[in-house]
């Protein structure tokens, strides 16, 4: 009588903690594999990469809009004057970094 009032506990047991898996998996929004079979879940959970991806996102404005760009260019143009003005512009050609070792 011991042996079946035992394997009633096991099973009372094991019944008890696959319901708390379930209410794990169910809380925490895990995918529930008690058997272990190969599943599509990780490769679905991956992020998109492709054409796909590239179809979602509009197009960059900074490419479309010519005023967009021209003011661009104009604010690296005063950039570049005010580092000249400072004296911090690139040098002429053949007379940076390397030339000035060479020289040496």
């Amino acid at each position: 009588m011991s042996s079946s009032g035992g394997s009633l506990r096991n099973m009372l047991a094991a019944a008890a903690i696959r319901g708390v898996t379930e209410a794990r998996a169910r809380i925490f929004g895990h995918v529930l594999n008690p058997t272990g079979q190969r599943s599509p879940h990780k490769v679905l959970r991956k992020k998109l990469i492709g054409e796909k991806v590239a179809q979602w996102y509009p197009h960059d404005i900074k490419k479309d809009d010519p005023l967009v760009m021209a003011r661009q260019e104009q604010e690296r143009l005063s950039k570049l004057e005010m580092l000249k003005r400072r004296g911090k512009g690139p040098p002429k050609k053949g007379q940076g970094r390397r030339a000035v070792k060479r020289s040496k």
